[in-house]
């Protein structure tokens, strides 16, 4: 990467949204980096290899230090202090000019909002700024082995121990959890609580501390990039403790609001790269049905363009849901149903691509005869896990019927 200093104005000055667009993006146009020779991931969910998190670490850095993210964070927390105008024109600058995912996921889009919203001071102070720079990474435990989708019911024990709470335990699917310094954690304070939900906190949980170990985790794609995480004994300080001991269910809750989009405050930048619907259109234009071009046939061509509507009317969802004159009658039905529809349309476009390539849909990343060294069938495979993560589809759709539509709650 080269190392070229920030084209925005200086800390004394606010610069105004349409100069800082075009700041960021000619400082894009010439900075985001060129192949690094190794595959670079679609998502945070598949850093898997050492070489992968130390080049996405340095680009987060890079952009950090440009003044592209964290643009509308207050400058006392590391931010600068602009507006999410600002922040979102630098981002679209990013997507423009086609650069690497950001790597500090959980950190920029769920615990720095959190912190930012209900931390204490000390907390403010000690932890956003490393968020923005990447030197403190951050994962997630929530998910436990046995308890699948159950999270209310998450068994890992933190026991107030003087000024210490030790902690006993295993969570799973903990995305980057071997790279982590701090974890998002929800763990059971009181076993003696009237409901699973009241015995709940929340943590700020170091990783680095005696007692917590990780194992990663081969998905079916051949990739890492999930853990299981141990604690056996781990010690950590009450001030880890936010939001105060018993009402971790109601801030995991705020969590999945940032997680879910449902609720700002998010860094920005981009944590994955779906597929490219004008890319799908060139491999229909290439493939070959009954001796003619793929994109002739009417039936797929109807698709496209079902495809190309339904992309479209996901963008101006985004900006209707922020227009509250717009969705007075429902003002968390777009928010909530977001992630649902983005998750399940980008594993549906994969799909539709690996038919467009007919038998070399069966080729993976490095075989001889795969198209695009495999780049589809990867995509494919790894899209599942944003149908899982953050809650699975079938979750979401529970969510949207009970507190959108006022269905009665299933069993």
């Amino acid at each position: 990467m080269t190392n070229t200093t920030s084209a925005t104005k200086t800390e004394s000055e606010t610069p105004e949204p349409r100069d800082y667009a075009a700041e960021a993006d000619a400082w894009f146009a010439e900075n985001v980096p060129a192949d690094p020779g190794f595959m670079l991931p679609l998502t945070f969910m598949e850093v898997g290899e050492d070489r992968q998190f130390e080049f996405l670490r340095a680009w987060q850095r890079k952009v950090y230090e440009a003044g592209y993210l964290g643009a509308a964070w207050p400058k006392d927390y590391g931010g600068r202090g602009l507006t999410e105008a600002h922040q979102k024109a630098a981002t679209r600058a990013m997507r423009k000019h086609r650069g690497p995912i950001l790597l500090n996921a959980i950190g920029l889009n769920w615990a720095g909002p959190l912190i930012l919203d209900i931390g204490s001071e000390e907390q403010k102070r000690a932890y956003l700024k490393p968020i923005l720079s990447a030197e403190h990474i951050w994962c997630q435990g929530f998910s436990e082995p046995e308890h699948g989708s159950d999270l209310g019911n998450a068994q890992l024990k933190a026991a107030r121990d003087g000024d210490d709470y030790v902690l006993n335990g295993s969570k799973i699917w903990t995305t980057q959890g071997n790279y982590a310094d701090y974890m998002i954690l929800l763990a059971r304070t009181d076993l003696a609580a009237e409901n699973k939900y009241a015995g709940l906190s929340f943590f700020l949980s170091p990783m680095t501390v005696p007692g917590i170990t990780t194992r990663k985790l081969k998905k079916l794609t051949g990739e890492y990039g999930f853990t299981q995480t141990f604690f056996e004994d781990a010690r950590i300080g009450a001030d880890c403790l936010i939001g105060g001991e018993g009402n971790g269910w109601k801030i995991a809750m705020r969590t999945l609001e940032y997680e879910r989009g449902a609720r700002g405050g998010q860094a920005g930048g981009y944590v994955s790269i779906p597929p490219d619907l004008m890319e799908i259109v060139d491999l229909a234009r290439s493939a070959s049905r009954d001796g003619a071009p793929a994109l002739s046939d009417p039936v797929l061509k109807d698709r496209m363009v079902g495809y190309l509507m339904d992309m479209h009317a996901l963008s101006l969802s985004s900006e209707r849901k922020r227009i509250a004159p717009l969705v007075e009658d429902h003002p968390m039905a777009l928010p909530l149903m977001g992630k649902l529809e983005f998750s399940e349309l980008y594993r549906e476009l994969s799909e539709f691509a690996l038919t467009l390539l007919g038998p070399k849909a069966a080729y993976y990343v490095g075989e001889p005869n795969a198209a695009d060294d495999g780049w589809w069938a990867r995509s494919y495979l790894n899209a599942f896990s944003a149908t899982i993560g953050g809650g699975t589809s079938q979750i979401q759709r529970n969510i949207i019927g009970e507190h959108v539509l006022g269905l009665p709650k299933t069993r």
